[in-house]
């Protein structure tokens, strides 16, 4: 089973709207709404892409119970821990003649110190029949900027795998608690280590010092792609992998949630037992197919399939023996 941990659940608006300017009166010609939050969104492509997965987190109010009802009827398992105040409601506006993308994400609802405790006790419960936790997203209000990092430590007795996809403070606490696996876009990551990535040496890099703070692999994510720095197999020296779409096999129509759809995929090979190179390259299709459709964590696996035909795997170095 894989457990995906959403503290900051949403209901996730999109709409397209052409020619979308600011201050101006616009009327969108296509809209999706739907569960959301990170951890939601992975659990979506999981529940499609056949990976036994249940979504647990914190839900609020009446858009709570939306939240609930919709992973229902997309049969999607759900254990969530209902809290005092709404759970929030996040709106991206996809310009489909340029291409351009504004999202505009709440903060989300207070929550008590007494709610924080009711979760973990949930999850400590779940990931009992679980082998892999994925821990992602922001945090709502009042909830401790360590929180990622303590479950990081609660489920590392569980002998379970964690991976984590968050930004800023909550991601700097979390890689210090050595979770397996990390997966921040660019800008996350260039904020995790400090500096500017100018160029694929940078990258390349990048990845490097992102598991010598702390994670045990780590995958940045990219428009085309990702860098990742992995083992290729237990107990071999850590490599270092660029994998990317062909130039010009998909033209993206949306990019919002893409981050999502390939941890998904991901994280479905990897439970399935694929190597690090075909999990990548899978993780990679999902990604890239998800860029067809309006709306986070929507995915087509039968054009997924037909995508890992044009994903390109590169291995760029091997760390040198006995490194982190």
């Amino acid at each position: 089973m894989i457990v995906t941990v959403t503290l900051n659940t949403a209901i996730d608006k999109t709409l397209s709207v052409p020619n979308f300017r600011l201050g101006r009166r616009h009327r969108t010609v296509e809209q999706t709404t739907m569960p959301g939050g990170k951890g939601v969104n992975v659990a979506r492509v999981l529940k499609t892409l056949g990976a036994p997965v249940i979504a647990t987190g914190l839900a609020g109010g009446a858009t709570g119970t939306r939240i609930v009802e919709q992973l229902t009827q997309l049969s999607v398992l759900s254990d969530f821990v209902r809290i005092g105040e709404e759970s929030r409601t996040n709106t991206a506006v996809i310009d489909p003649t340029t291409g351009e993308q504004t999202e505009i994400n709440e903060r989300g609802p207070k929550v008590t110190p007494g709610e924080i405790e009711l979760f973990i006790d949930k999850l400590l419960y779940l990931a009992k029949g679980a082998t892999v936790c994925v821990i992602a997203g922001s945090l709502p209000r009042e909830v401790d900027v360590d929180i990622y990092a303590q479950l990081i430590r609660e489920l590392r007795r569980l002998n379970v795998l964690i991976v984590v996809d968050t930004d800023g403070d909550p991601l700097r606490r979390a890689v210090r608690a050595e979770p397996d696996i990390i997966s921040p876009n660019v800008l996350e990551a260039e904020e995790l280590v400090g500096h500017e990535f100018n160029d694929d040496e940078d990258r390349t890099y990048a990845v490097r010092e992102m598991c010598e703070l702390g994670a045990r692999e780590a995958v940045m994510t990219m428009a085309d792609g990702v860098f990742a720095r992995m083992r290729p197999h237990e107990g071999a020296d850590h490599a270092v992998y660029r994998v990317r779409v062909r130039g010009g096999a998909i033209e993206p129509r949306a990019t919002v949630g893409s981050g999502d759809a390939f941890l998904a995929g991901f994280v479905a090979a990897r439970y399935q037992g694929r190597n690090v190179e075909d999990s990548l390259s899978f993780g990679v299709a999902c990604g890239a197919e998800s860029t067809q459709h309006l709306g986070a964590g929507l995915i087509d696996p039968e054009r997924v399939e037909r995508l890992l035909g044009e994903v390109e795997v590169e291995r760029l170095e091997v760390a040198p023996a006995g490194g982190t």
